[in-house]
């Protein structure tokens, strides 16, 4: 049984043959813009965190290798333990080396060399300690070597400077031979992955540098990234909150792309399957008790609503599903599992944990409790067609009730007419549409079970079975 969702196998041959998530014909799309623009610019992919993006870009690397590109993957996450982003690009660019670009590729490296160095300061010691005098020297004569220095440090800085920014043209002008010698008409796709999750520092320095030393005819950057995390990095570099990331970041994006996310219904049956829920849900020993034969159905129906509710990433989406199939283990063949209310409990503990710990330790009245269960599942009402929401929401109040902590209020009152109504307020159905499945759960062989049973398998704390 998988705990984690496991890098996905890329086929050489057929690299989005394991892809479920139907993102073939955008890797196309991207594929065409970058063979049309050969002449290089830079492109971002901009998803947010947990959308599966380093999968794609994966993806969509082999594919493209399958056509004749050349291209490099970098991890800019994996590499910001280095302070100069210029060694870890080189580095990449150093595994397109052959006989043929071999010499050029020496002549970059020489010239990057120059950029690399960190002049200033090394020269400034040496400057100072070529001019300051001694304590016990006189007073004029420092002021006047300390005067020498400042102008000697000036100079040469000056002297760096064009030296440096005449280095920066013959740097490009050598990587842009390095590039066309490797008797390729296709451009070289550079792709940047997880810049966002970098040090905010060496982010930055990324994109600058591609702009002034890698921006040359016949390279394609494609920036991998989340632009909201990458923006709190620039603000953060720069101290401010008030710079505008969005045309600080235009200065290196030429072309912004947005992988379409999949259906949450689609998705949600592929995780489904991806982790193997059959194994429980069909098992032959539970199927064997009438009641659980629709166990499967109604988890998918109440998992698509509550995922649709709150539009979670599909990491998130990943993780409340692996944490559900862990807990399932902790039951029986022949135990109640109340699929509508145990997923229903996971996602609140998930994305709502201080509502989790009021209803664990009993604080909520039942009106309370159901105007926010009502909450959760209001929004997507129009996704709800196949799954009887009032009973959700009967069984949810009906089970809290039971919990020894809350005294078991009057959940259903008896009319003198021997018919039955309920003081709670439903925002999700009529008082009589309420009372009715309330009346119909009392008859329920696990009438008498309570929301704890549930709570206890959610938090781990019964053991659990792996047979």
């Amino acid at each position: 049984m998988k705990i984690k969702h496991q890098e996905i196998e890329i086929s050489k041959e057929n690299p989005f043959a394991n892809c479920k998530l139907g993102r073939e014909p955008f890797a196309k799309i991207l594929s065409d813009i970058v063979n049309t623009y050969a002449d290089g610019f830079v492109l971002a992919i901009n998803n947010e965190w947990g959308t599966g993006k380093t999968t794609f870009v994966k993806m969509w690397q082999q594919q493209l290798n399958s056509k004749g590109f050349q291209t490099i993957y970098f991890n800019a996450w994996e590499n910001d333990f280095d302070s100069n982003p210029l060694v870890a690009l080189m580095s990449e660019l150093q595994t397109l080396t052959n006989s043929k670009n071999k010499k050029v590729f020496k002549s970059v490296i020489e010239k990057g060399a120059v950029l690399v160095k960190n002049i200033v300061p090394t020269l400034t010691k040496s400057l100072i300690k070529k001019y300051v005098v001694d304590l016990d020297e006189i007073a004029i004569d420092a002021i006047e070597n300390s005067t020498k220095a400042s102008t000697e440090i000036l100079e040469e800085k000056i002297k760096e400077y064009s030296s440096k920014k005449k280095t920066i043209v013959e740097f490009r002008k050598e990587l842009g031979k390095f590039v066309k010698q490797a008797d390729n008409s296709k451009p070289l796709i550079f792709i940047i992955d997880e810049l966002d999750r970098c040090r905010p520092n060496y982010a930055v320095e990324v994109l600058e540098q591609i702009k002034h030393f890698f921006s040359v005819k016949g390279i394609v950057f494609v920036l991998s990234i989340d632009k909201k995390h990458l923006g709190a990095s620039i603000k953060g570099v720069y101290g401010s909150e008030e710079i505008n990331t969005e045309e600080y970041l235009r200065r290196f994006i030429d072309l912004e792309y947005s992988i379409p996310i999949p259906t949450t219904a689609d998705f949600v049956k592929y995780l489904f399957e991806y982790y193997n829920f059959s194994d429980f849900f069909s098992n032959p020993l539970r199927l064997k008790f009438q009641q659980f034969r629709k166990d499967s159905d109604v988890f998918l129906r109440i998992s698509e609503i509550l995922l649709t509710k709150n539009n979670l990433t599909l990491r998130q989406q990943e993780r409340i599903f692996a944490m559900t199939r862990l807990i399932l283990c902790s039951f029986e063949s022949n135990q109640f599992a109340f699929p509508l209310i145990l997923f229903l409990l996971i996602y609140i503990k998930f994305v709502h944990n201080d509502f989790f710990n009021q209803i664990e330790k009993n604080e909520l009245n039942l009106q309370d409790l159901n105007n926010s269960i009502a909450e959760l599942i209001l929004q997507n009402i129009h996704n709800s067609k196949k799954l009887n929401v009032s009973y959700v929401e009967a069984l949810f109040l009906w089970l809290y009730n039971n919990n020894e902590q809350n005294g078991q209020s009057e959940i259903l009152i008896l009319n003198d007419d021997g018919s039955f109504s309920t003081s709670i307020q439903s925002k999700i159905s009529d008082s009589k549409e309420l009372t009715k499945n309330l009346v119909s759960i009392s008859n329920q062989e696990f009438a008498d079970l309570d929301l704890s049973f549930l709570i206890k398998k959610i938090n781990l704390t019964e053991p659990l079975l792996f047979t």
